[in-house]
């Protein structure tokens, strides 16, 4: 093991997605990286995936399978049994692009100054087929705080000593646990992007995305407030429009899916 190479620590909370969970540590363990450190945190699931689990056990740094209060708490859990100098979590429907890893932590490299690095994401269907693309592109603290986010969280790696500073992840928060996170982040040092596909955002009915993007920006306006925000501020306005349009939004990426699926079946 290259020990010239700085340790990067990848967490996996997972819950249920025996369907998908393989696809994702296979995606990890087959990283071209010299030193990952790769652990998993079952919130005590009841379908195949514990016998997933055991079968890369002797691969993993750590892993777990116990009830949990959710994803966050999962992720907060990985986390504080991690020794990486970078950090990242991948979900456990999503998956990581071959050499992903290795372009982040050269980009670290190259500029000490950044605290957070992210890449592009492809939306991809249950099976693994590429259905579009998400709008990854270049945001800031001043910008996040606006609702300009354009992360993809699967392609995104930070600094360690940062989140010793700033987390862990809010329990209170379901859905925009990473939004929070980025904020605490940008106000602290710069983040970057780097248009390269780094991982793949997995879209399925059963998916957070759907199932509970209502909680999203109501979350995300708990974030501004707590940061000192107006109510007369643009991301109070998008925040309202979205909530207008968001039965269209999520029934157009309903659309998406079943429209890929279609179109792959036939």
């Amino acid at each position: 093991m290259d020990t010239a190479w700085p340790l990067v620590s990848i967490v996996t909370p997972s819950y249920n997605q025996g369907k998908f969970l393989e696809a994702t540590i296979r995606s990890v363990l087959s990283q071209d990286y010299p030193r990952l450190e790769y652990i998993i945190v079952d919130g005590g699931s009841t379908d195949n995936s514990l016998e997933i689990i055991r079968k890369y056990a002797d691969q993993l740094a750590w892993w777990v399978s116990e009830a949990d209060r959710g994803q966050t708490d999962a992720i907060n859990k990985g986390f504080a049994h991690a020794h990486g100098e970078i950090f990242a979590w991948l979900n456990s429907d999503d998956t990581y692009e071959p050499g992903a890893v290795r372009a982040a932590v050269e980009y670290l490299l190259r500029h000490p100054e950044i605290g957070m690095v992210y890449g592009d994401a492809n939306f991809i269907d249950e099976q693994g087929r590429v259905i579009g693309k998400f709008d990854a592109r270049p945001t800031d603290y001043r910008r996040l705080r606006r609702g300009y986010v354009h992360i993809p969280q699967q392609a995104a790696f930070f600094r360690a000593a940062l989140w010793h500073q700033v987390g862990p992840l809010d329990p209170s928060f379901y859905f925009a646990m990473d939004y929070d996170l980025w904020v605490r982040i940008a106000a602290r040092a710069p983040i970057a992007y780097v248009p390269q596909t780094w991982a793949n955002f997995r879209l399925h009915l059963q998916g957070k995305t759907l199932v509970a993007d209502d909680r999203c920006w109501p979350e995300m306006l708990r974030v501004h407030f707590r940061e000192g925000g107006s109510m007369f501020s643009v991301i109070v306005a998008k925040y309202l429009i979205r909530r207008a349009i968001a039965p269209f939004w999520n029934w157009r990426r309903r659309q998406r899916i079943l429209r890929a699926a279609r179109t792959f079946s036939g």
